[in-house]
């Protein structure tokens, strides 16, 4: 079994959400998500088990993860929905760990 951890800080709303993902050799993972955002838990429901290679190589219309936040999530540009799909390929071991950032600029 192989555990990955993933903090995400949406910005501007200040809801910090940590996605869990336990994936097994067959790369069926177990996705949790703590976050004081009630639509990106919401989210935990529809991700109990995915399989991570599906999920990685899936278009946008056929991920579970992007399903669950098109039911659920009501802000287009939250990175938690790429955070999880992150933390699903760190655990399968389809990407190595690394950190993604989004930098914001406002210029006048």
């Amino acid at each position: 079994m192989f555990m990955t951890k993933v903090t995400v800080n949406s910005g501007i709303c200040g809801l910090v959400s940590e996605i869990s993902v336990e994936a097994d050799e067959m790369q069926t993972c177990k996705v949790s998500i703590v976050s004081a955002c009630d639509a990106i838990k919401a989210m935990e429901a529809g991700l109990s088990e995915v399989d991570g290679y599906t999920e990685c190589f899936a278009r946008f219309s056929d991920s579970e993860v992007y399903k669950a936040a098109e039911a659920h999530c009501k802000h287009l540009a939250c990175p938690v929905p790429s955070g999880i799909i992150k933390a699903i390929e760190v655990a399968c071991g389809l990407a190595l760990p690394k950190n993604a950032e989004i930098v914001v600029e406002k210029k006048i």
